[in-house]
């Protein structure tokens, strides 16, 4: 999957869902836009920044992590990233 195949915010927001499951053992089940990347999926601010890697590796763009200072949760991490490909 490139940046084209990351057009829309589902294509975004399956590319994170995969990310989550192989990269951190989220429980697929668990994984829903309102689903908080801390409380409810335990992710800490070491896999935000290697979740920010993975996508910069996936769209060839850097991604600056000031830009996630705000997110918290899936749906904020795909509306955040659907807009920095889509730029």
């Amino acid at each position: 999957m490139t940046v084209a195949n990351l057009k829309s915010r589902q294509d975004v927001y399956q590319q994170l869902h995969n990310y989550l499951v192989d990269l951190f053992e989220v429980p697929s089940e668990a994984i829903t836009p309102e689903a908080r990347l801390m409380e409810d999926l335990d992710l800490d601010s070491i896999d935000a920044v290697d979740l920010i890697v993975k996508f910069q590796e996936k769209v060839g763009k850097k991604i600056p992590a000031m830009e996630f200072k705000s997110v918290r949760t899936v749906d904020d991490v795909v509306e955040k990233i659907h807009a920095l490909v889509n730029t």
